[in-house]
């Protein structure tokens, strides 16, 4: 192995330790509590070290929420692929969203909540970004129904259950009720 590589890959190994650790300060303590210098000190860097890296908090939220968008889309995928007909796959697709954004709340807010400094539904918007929505649209264009674009049915499916985040975590919607919920969105939205 040549000394470049070597310094590529510690590089790499740096760059995963923050965004790692950043991650884990963000899902015990909040976003708030992740900052460039508390990071330095978890990681055993300077922090000229994590600005070689990124250049602030912005990016490293936008790295987590990368990460987490490609994390989320196995997770759809998984679902989706474990259960037969279209109706079922959506009843899935809702469910593991949901719990997604459950077991890692941060991580969702980086996505979809914060400034990241990354471009959404543009021709620049980074692949695990698309590649997140491609996968809901998998499951949900085939229940879009006659005459209705599968991207923007998807797009407003996506909507409601990022609505249902959003209020279930603010206290507005009983939590009890999640699953009473999906069966309502299936019901109502998803055409055979």
């Amino acid at each position: 192995m040549s000394v470049q590589e070597r310094k590529e890959r510690e590089r790499a190994g740096r760059e995963r330790l923050i965004v790692a650790t950043a991650r884990e300060l963000a899902e015990q303590q909040g976003w708030d509590a992740v900052t460039t210098r508390r990071l330095a000190e978890r990681i055993e860097y300077s922090q000229p070290v994590l600005y070689s890296h990124f250049r602030g908090k912005r990016e490293i939220i936008g790295a987590v929420a990368l990460q987490g968008a490609t994390e989320m889309a196995a997770a759809v995928r998984a679902a989706t692929a474990a259960v037969d007909g279209p109706r079922e796959r959506v009843a899935a697709l809702a469910r593991a969203y949901l719990d997604f954004a459950e077991r890692n709340p941060a991580v969702y807010d980086a996505i979809f909540q914060l400034d990241g400094g990354l471009a959404y539904a543009h021709e620049d918007t980074p692949a695990p970004l698309k590649d997140a929505f491609a996968a809901l649209l998998e499951s949900l264009g085939e229940v879009a129904g006659d005459g209705v674009e599968p991207g923007l049915f998807t797009e407003t499916f996506w909507a409601a259950l990022h609505g249902l985040v959003t209020l279930t975590r603010a206290g507005r919607l009983p939590p009890e009720n999640t699953e009473q919920r999906v069966k309502l969105l299936v019901d109502r939205l998803a055409v055979d």
